[in-house]
């Protein structure tokens, strides 16, 4: 078949990027278009997402799609989960949207528990309880008096809200909808007691759509702009951008974990139905949607969040990822963190929480970046570990092996570390997993596949695998 071309727009909690992407009928093809930051930005005590830069990017890719005669059949974006943005009924966003990072929600699970009850909430959502949770950030606006929470016509996720500004069309995509923890995964609705609860109402959010729905096209002034026609559809993809990095995992049966490594770890498994039980409440598991059905049963962990902070302190060492990655190699250090703690959600100073952790569990403390970087990977290959005996606890699959997707799975220290830490193959590939499986639900979208085996079997035709094996010695 003749080669048909898609825009993927993928947006980071750091960075942003456009692709460019051919299907062949049997592989996809993928090329970097644009690429910009996404910084947060500090303004009166708070953090927040510069969601019109976002937009404007998103803009500029399309007339460079214009410029350089490339012609597109859909977009699909996709992004992080928990934050949304408010509009007005004038359809106008009503102030730029807070950052999960903020620490205004500090004590919100709390604060919300002295009125409900968690374990109600647990059942009702399956969602693990993180206070970035979109229920608490937004409980927590209603409590501080936000103005746009009490003039919101519209809340919208981060994708939906783009894809609103794009087209004039709102929707609530249902696998960035289960972040929040107001959707339950039962009646795959948000629910409308929870909403009551924070003061809000279900018809404030976009009606609940499924991955792989065509949305429409551009706004007459942006195909003006664009000078993109109004066969260019926008498509409602996986939007969480775990959801559409777990649909590009190559895996050829269910006997499988995944782990997404990047800036978070998330790290599950695919079950056909939600996993609500008092185990799974007990260990603080989340029940996220994916697409045909599926249930991503998983663990957020933090990541590589704690190594990339750590960077800007380290002192006459490599600049370079792969030479500074390196140095965790010349150094036998072994103190290990638990990367969950909340000594390590926005310290001042990561080094120095590093060392405040191990002075206070008893340990040596890193001295050097080598040591602090050993002790960060070694700390995650652990905690994958631990999360992985807890899954076979609660799996209904027997896990066999590990699949990695994103770019934490090019450092191969790290993957080493994982495979001897958790003795089973782990199997690295793709690194552009989000990507890949943005690009695939709009391949699903205009019926050109029709199963998810049969997207992963063009994943597996993509992208070249590596697959580290434990060491024994």
């Amino acid at each position: 078949m003749e080669k048909i071309n898609y825009l993927a727009v993928d947006l980071g909690a750091t960075s942003g990027r456009t692709i460019v992407a051919s299907f062949d009928g049997k592989r996809v093809e993928m090329r970097e278009l644009t690429r910009f930051k996404n910084p947060m930005i500090p303004i009166g005590g708070h953090l927040f997402w510069d969601l019109p830069h976002l937009y404007r990017e998103i803009v500029e890719a399309l007339k460079q799609v214009t410029e350089e005669n490339i012609k597109i059949t859909s977009i699909g974006i996709d992004s992080w989960g928990c934050d949304f943005a408010f509009f007005g009924k004038d359809g106008q966003l009503l102030g730029l949207p807070y950052c999960y990072r903020d620490p205004h929600t500090d004590g919100a699970i709390e604060r919300y528990m002295t009125m409900h009850d968690k374990r109600e909430v647990y059942d009702k959502t399956g969602i693990q309880f993180m206070e970035f949770n979109s229920l608490f950030q937004l409980d927590t606006l209603r409590h501080n008096g936000c103005t746009a929470f009490q003039n919101a016509d519209k809340i919208l996720f981060i994708p939906d809200a783009l894809i609103y500004m794009l087209t004039g069309k709102a929707i609530c995509e249902y696998t960035v909808a289960s972040t929040s923890q107001m959707l339950n995964p039962v009646t795959g609705d948000l629910d409308k007691d929870l909403l009551m609860s924070i003061g809000l109402k279900r018809e404030q959010f976009g009606p609940m759509t499924q991955p792989g729905t065509v949305i429409g096209p551009l706004t007459e002034q942006l195909q003006e702009v664009t000078g993109l026609g109004p066969d260019v559809k926008v498509v409602a993809i996986a939007a969480h951008d775990t959801a559409s990095a777990v649909a590009a995992v190559p895996a050829k049966d269910q006997e499988y974990a995944y782990l997404s490594c990047g800036t978070w770890s998330l790290m599950g498994i695919e079950s056909p139905t939600p996993i609500i039980t008092d185990e799974s409440f007990k260990q603080n598991f989340t029940n996220e949607g994916g697409i045909e059905g599926t249930t991503r049963f998983l663990k957020n962990i933090c990541g590589l969040w704690i190594f990339e902070q750590c960077r800007p302190e380290f002192k006459d060492v490599p600049s370079e990822i792969g030479p500074l990655t390196a140095l965790c190699e010349t150094t036998r250090f072994a103190s290990i963190i638990n990367p969950d703690d909340p000594a390590f959600a926005h310290p001042s100073s990561m080094c120095k929480a590093i060392d405040e952790y191990c002075e206070r569990t008893g340990q040596i403390a890193p001295r050097t970046p080598a040591e602090y970087i050993r002790c960060i990977y070694k700390s995650l290959a652990h905690r994958y570990a631990a999360i992985i005996d807890t899954l076979r606890s609660m799996s209904p699959v027997e896990i066999k092996c590990l699949h990695v997707i994103g770019g934490g799975s090019l450092n191969k220290y790290l993957m080493q570390m994982t495979a001897d830490e958790l003795q089973m193959p782990v199997i690295c590939g793709p690194t552009e997993g989000t990507a890949l499986g943005n690009v695939l639900m709009q391949v699903k979208a205009q019926g050109l596949v029709e199963s998810l085996p049969e997207m992963r079997s063009i994943v597996a035709n993509s992208v070249d695998l590596k697959i580290y094996n434990p060491n024994n010695d």
